[in-house]
C-alpha cells in the first residue's frame, strides 16, 4: 500500500510543481488530488479525485473540476480508454506521468503507478 501512497504523491512536472496526493484510501479506492485543467489554456490546478479500482483491472477516476462539474475517465489495464465527455480522449506518456487530454482544452495529469493493479 505504501507504493501507491507514493505514487500518488509523485510531482506533475517539475515546471509546473502540481502535485497528485492522496489523503485515503481503503487499499482498493483512493481519494485525493490531481492535476487538472478545465478549459484550453488554463494553468494546471490540484482538483479534488476519487480513484475507484475494479477486480477486472479497469478503474475509474472521477475529477470535480473548477466548474462544478464531474469528469469521469475509465481505464484498462492503466490505459486510459474513454471518458464521460462525448469528446475525443488522447494522452501521451512524460517520465512516469501520464498526461491525458480531453478536446477541446481539458488536461489531468495521473502518476502512471496509481493505475497498476493492486
Amino acid at each position: 500500500m505504501l507504493r501507491y501512497v507514493l505514487a500518488f504523491s509523485l510531482l506533475s512536472t517539475p515546471a509546473l510543481a502540481q502535485v497528485a496526493t492522496q489523503s485515503g484510501t481503503d487499499g482498493k479506492n483512493a481519494l485525493g488530488t490531481v492535476p487538472c485543467a478545465a478549459i484550453a489554456g488554463q494553468p494546471l490546478e490540484s482538483c479534488k479525485s476519487e480513484l475507484r479500482r475494479k477486480d477486472d483491472g479497469s478503474a475509474t477516476l472521477a475529477v470535480l473540476l473548477n466548474t462544478g462539474d464531474v469528469r469521469n475517465i475509465y481505464f484498462t489495464d492503466g490505459i486510459p480508454t474513454s471518458s464521460s465527455s462525448a469528446s475525443k480522449l488522447t494522452y501521451e506518456t512524460r517520465h512516469d506521468i501520464l498526461i491525458i487530454f480531453i478536446e477541446p482544452g481539458e488536461v489531468y495529469e495521473i502518476p502512471k503507478a496509481a493505475l497498476n493493479p493492486q
